[in-house]
């Protein structure tokens, strides 16, 4: 008798603290409602605690919102459960022809599978210098001194397609809009190290980049410098598979070092260049149209593969995916699980299987309108609904350890968060201090003014369920 009534009194006291949670929610996001930030927006909030799955709020959950980066937590939760955390990726070396006393008489071949980290500097083994040694002490353990021919950056795995239908044109020259190839270098990303002027106005001077070494691209410089503490207003308007950019926008005056990161238009055309110039002793390289395979092209596949080089595993890939939000690794895994699923590896393959399989679980496909798998595009739609039910399956998976590391802690909560012009978005997961666990996604649409009171604004809501 005891023993129901101490049930019973646990009981009320989960459900009198689920209404007193809804209720303050309730007040917290009508006074969002009014507020003339979001006369002219969409604010959808959706939260459910998580053991059972119970609803607490419901705020437009099943309006489809552009989600920006909390869409990956999608396309995190998609590779983890088709690929597996121990996924690795293989760039091999390769080479036709004969070598014939020390030099190679035909050509190298950098053949990739999609691997992002390759030359990224966010890990001990895929570092630049670390990728290039390696390479270099390879092919010459080989017994290739010099070469006869060219070295080709094999990036025909995927397709010609490197940027989704739906980004823009002013985020695909900068780092962040960086292209997805099967051939990426140091994240598909160049910096431009900035002067400017002493006076408001006044031009800015390209100084140098990193990496020092970069042909084929040709930027025309119209920046100007602006007010001191005015930040980066820079964008660089450069293809894919261009040559000829140009970069506009301000910095700030009295700089001397200013650093803006620019996507490379071909990092396999990159990294098979700066190859070939270290095997033929500083050469220019001999054709720059001719050092990269794509599509369908005369070239054959090698004769002779003599080394793999493997990637960190995909829950290590992931860590760094949702804690620094990089948009080339949603856009590689994207890619990757059309290659694996279909052998056809293309954005448009791998959103419709990530459809596809989210629709088997119960998930209206009509909730998930996506075009990419990082989120940029402001042209995807996603109910909160959709994400919470996306995060509640998550923690069942036996994935869901590395899954809930990767994520971010922002504000005291383990969650993934997007901004891009007009969305402010989160997802995630809160233990408050009575040991209730919530399962969320907070997203605003078409807000006015400035993003970080937005930020501030969604964290007081947030911080009720502490």
């Amino acid at each position: 008798m005891k023993t129901s009534i101490v049930i019973m009194f646990f009981l009320f006291s989960i459900a009198s603290h689920s209404q007193n949670i809804s209720q303050k929610l309730d007040a917290a996001v009508t006074k969002l409602v009014a507020d003339s930030q979001f006369k002219h927006g969409i604010i959808s909030l959706f939260v459910v605690e998580s053991r059972k799955g119970k609803i607490i709020f419901d705020k437009n959950s099943q309006i489809g919102v552009a989600p920006a980066s909390c869409q990956k937590v999608i396309t995190s939760a998609t590779a983890f459960e088709l690929l597996g955390k121990d996924y690795s990726y293989k760039t091999k070396l390769g080479y036709d022809g004969k070598i014939d006393s020390e030099v190679l008489k035909g050509n190298i071949y950098i053949v990739g599978s999609g691997d992002p980290t390759l030359g990224s500097w966010r890990y001990s083994s895929t570092k630049e210098n670390i990728i290039l040694t390696e390479f270099e002490k390879v092919i010459k353990q080989n017994k290739i001194q010099q070469i006869n021919g060219i070295v080709l950056g094999d990036d025909r795995l995927w397709g010609t397609q490197r940027i989704p239908d739906g980004w823009l044109w002013q985020d695909i020259g900068n780092y962040y809009g960086a292209g997805a190839s099967a051939l990426n270098w140091r994240e598909n990303q160049y910096d431009l190290i900035l002067r400017s002027g002493k006076k408001i106005g006044e031009p800015v001077k390209i100084i140098a980049t990193r990496p020092k070494f970069l042909p084929g691209i040709h930027l025309i410089n119209e920046l100007t410098s602006a007010e001191k503490g005015s930040g980066d207003n820079t964008y660089i308007y450069l293809a894919p598979d261009a040559e000829t950019g140009f970069i506009r926008g301000t910095i700030p005056i009295n700089e001397d070092s200013f650093v803006v990161a620019g996507s490379m238009p071909d990092g396999g055309k990159l990294l098979a260049a700066t190859i070939y110039k270290d095997i033929a002793s500083g050469k220019v390289y001999p054709d720059n149209n001719i050092n990269y395979l794509k599509g369908k092209g005369k070239w054959d596949q090698p004769d002779t593969i003599f080394y793999t080089h493997i990637s960190p595993p995909l829950d290590s890939i992931m860590y760094w995916f949702l804690k620094k939000s990089i948009n080339l690794y949603g856009e590689v895994l994207v890619k990757t699980i059309a290659y694996e699923k279909t052998k056809s590896g293309t954005t448009d393959n791998g959103v419709k299987i990530i459809r596809d399989f989210w629709s088997k679980k119960g998930i209206e496909r009509s909730s998930l309108k996506i075009i990419d798998g990082s989120g940029l595009s402001p042209a995807n739609r996603v109910t909160t609904a959709t994400l919470v039910a996306i995060m509640q399956y998550a923690k069942d998976q036996n994935w869901f350890s590395s899954f809930y590391y990767d994520l971010p802690e922002i504000n005291g909560i383990k969650m993934k968060d997007g901004y891009i012009n007009g969305v402010r978005s989160y997802t995630g997961y809160i233990k408050n201090k009575e040991g209730m666990e919530y399962t969320f996604s907070f997203i605003v649409n078409n807000f006015d003014g400035s993003p970080s009171t937005v930020r501030e604004k969604m964290w007081k809501v947030l911080d009720i369920l502490k």
